[in-house]
């Protein structure tokens, strides 16, 4: 019987962002230990190379160095130890990503993600591990608690709730997908559907936690009877980290690590919802729906998860594009926002969609499975070249959860097809085969629908939501973004600089051969800056010629340009106020009232 692998971690040297671990092994390989760090997390698909952060290593049994060989880029042999002696590998790991995809230390907090700290063990990616979470040393930081979803060990030394001392794990897998944070965070609590729910805060902030629990309680409890009672996980924990400005999340199997602006959260006395506070629960609301859908319904190339190279999948459309529609929907579903408001955050999305060429160059499935290299990796010419299946996919899973209601008289809906995926995917451990969501919506809404979403997820035709709206007693208006011609860019973030960080194809700007990178400096001998360049176009008409001095590098250019009238890209929808009684209904299914 294998022994339990046991690692120790603790902040070192929290001003120089140095985590200390040690790995005990208590039967290593007699032919010499492999040990190796992952080189990405799942649910974030690029190559990050993790190990290039653990800046010291070495080993050593019964007292005696080991010899250590690195064999690749994120891999090490340790020589043979005597038989029954441990195996002990020490090690540094720099923790400055404050991101939620690596690990991050200083006097303020530590945090960390599995995959940035804790090697794998070759050979014993089965055997149980428990985990000793140490406190620092420095006393100025003995009021640090932890949370984390990962369980409490049992015995001596063991870990009670939000304290440091030692927690378990079934496997390395499970090792590596609950999060740790520690610090002094704020904590609120909740349950929902039987299940106790965490969300700890970190950073400076005024959040009115009771508001921000209430209206989680609602969505978390609306997205558990959807696949139905009970839930996966014996308890939740959001981890959310916050910052002047920031913005992202990674989903686990029993928790969240979130990055959010200090502003979007809600504060005593907020009256109504901001567009960050609908945003910051609509993060969540989209974590938390991964806990069924890509933690245990999951591409088959996903089991399992081959952590050292990338793993090519074709349905991030499914796993990320529905979870995309169903973070906001569950928001209206669930009565936290209204129909106003969700309509509004709809309309949005497809203007997103509209407004980038990409779309008619690659289909979500390609995007799917070159998220890799160019999803993850996107370059000033991203939005004429890629679509995101985020976005798109959330398009799709509408357009598909739209046909099934209307073609059912409101009888069938997405709903069904991914309790379907539930119980033959997420509750077995079977993978999902490439053509198993087409299947799935076969057995549910009928052959020619399932051969219809391949056709657009295969494809690169635009959706017709409109039309597809229309039953739903939604009206559907197209608009131009702004006032004035269109120049067929995007600036920069600067506030001044009009730096030009994409170049739209078909664009006006395009065709008179400005670039990403130029920097406008004149319109038609006028100074022109970020700030001004709208003012500056409101002023024209399509079809007139203006010239423009622009810096490529640190040459000046001349251009001509002939501006063109603003593509209707900027969606609105609304409910419209009598619709007729099938209509109605149909809408009271889909968005809940």
């Amino acid at each position: 019987m294998t022994e339990a692998l046991r690692y120790a971690i603790r902040p070192a040297d929290p001003a120089a962002h140095l985590f200390a671990v040690e790995l005990t092994v208590a039967r290593p390989d007699s032919a010499g230990q492999l040990f190796s760090l992952p080189a990405w997390i799942p649910g974030s698909y690029m190559i990050r190379e993790f190990a290039r952060n653990i800046v010291a290593i070495h080993a050593e049994s019964g007292g005696r160095a080991v010899a250590l060989e690195k064999l690749d880029k994120h891999t090490w042999r340790a020589a043979r130890v005597p038989a029954g002696q441990a195996l002990v590998l020490r090690y540094e790991v720099y923790a400055w990503d404050l991101s939620v995809r690596g690990a991050h230390l200083d006097q303020t907090h530590g945090f960390f993600n599995g995959t940035s700290v804790f090697l794998r063990v070759h050979g014993q990616d089965g055997a149980s591990c428990v985990v000793d979470l140490q406190a620092p040393a420095d006393p100025a930081l003995r009021s640090w608690k932890v949370a984390t979803s990962l369980p409490c060990a049992s015995g001596k030394g063991a870990a009670k709730a939000h304290g440091f001392g030692l927690y378990r794990a079934a496997d390395y897998d499970e090792l590596i997908d609950h999060p740790v944070e520690m610090g002094c965070f704020t904590l609120a609590t909740f349950e929902a559907g039987g299940v106790p729910h965490e969300m700890a805060i970190t950073g400076r902030h005024d959040c009115d936690t009771a508001r921000l629990a209430a209206d989680l309680a609602r969505v978390c409890a609306w997205q558990i009877d959807l696949f139905g009672a009970p839930a996966p996980m014996a308890r939740y924990v959001f981890l959310t980290t916050v910052v002047g400005d920031g913005y992202g999340g990674l989903e686990h199997r029993a928790s969240t690590a979130l990055l959010a602006s200090r502003a979007d959260l809600p504060y005593p006395g907020m009256q109504g919802q901001s567009d960050g506070y609908r945003q910051f629960l609509g993060l969540c609301s989209h974590e938390y729906f991964h806990t069924w859908n890509v933690k245990r319904i999951k591409p088959a190339a996903f089991v399992p998860y081959d952590l050292a190279v990338e793993n090519h999948t074709r349905l991030l459309w499914a796993f990320e594009g529905f979870t995309s529609y169903y973070d906001d929907l569950a928001l209206v579903r669930s009565g936290v926002i209204g129909n106003d408001d969700y309509l509004t955050l709809l309309g949005k999305t497809v203007s997103n969609v509209l407004r980038g060429a990409g779309r008619l160059r690659q289909s979500v499935a390609e995007s799917s499975f070159d998220a890799w290299t160019k999803y993850y990796r996107q370059d000033e010419n991203a939005p004429n070249a890629i679509v995101s299946y985020y976005a798109k996919g959330a398009l799709i899973a509408l357009a598909l959860d739209l046909r099934l209601r209307a073609e059912s008289a409101g009888g069938r809906s997405l709903d069904d097809v991914m309790r379907l995926l539930w119980r033959r995917h997420g509750q077995t451990g079977v993978g999902v085969a490439e053509d198993g969501v087409f299947a799935a919506v076969g057995e549910i809404g009928g052959e020619a629908l399932a051969r219809w979403l391949r056709r657009v997820v295969e494809g690169t035709q635009d959706l017709p939501l409109a039309r597809l709206l229309k039953p739903f007693g939604i009206e559907w208006t197209a608009a131009p973004a702004a006032a004035g011609p269109w120049l067929g860019v995007k600036l920069g973030n600067g506030k001044d600089e009009a730096r030009l960080a994409s170049v739209y194809d078909g664009g006006p700007a395009r065709r008179a051969g400005l670039s990403a990178g130029d920097v406008l400096v004149a319109f038609d001998g006028l100074k022109v800056n970020a700030g001004g360049l709208d003012a500056q176009l409101a002023r024209r008409r399509p079809g007139e010629r203006v010239r423009v001095h622009a810096f490529r590098r640190d040459e000046l250019m001349e251009f001509e340009v002939e501006l063109s009238a603003a593509p209707a890209d900027r969606i609105t929808l609304k409910a419209a106020v009598r619709p007729p009684a099938a209509a109605a209904r149909l809408r009271r299914g889909w968005l809940g009232r």
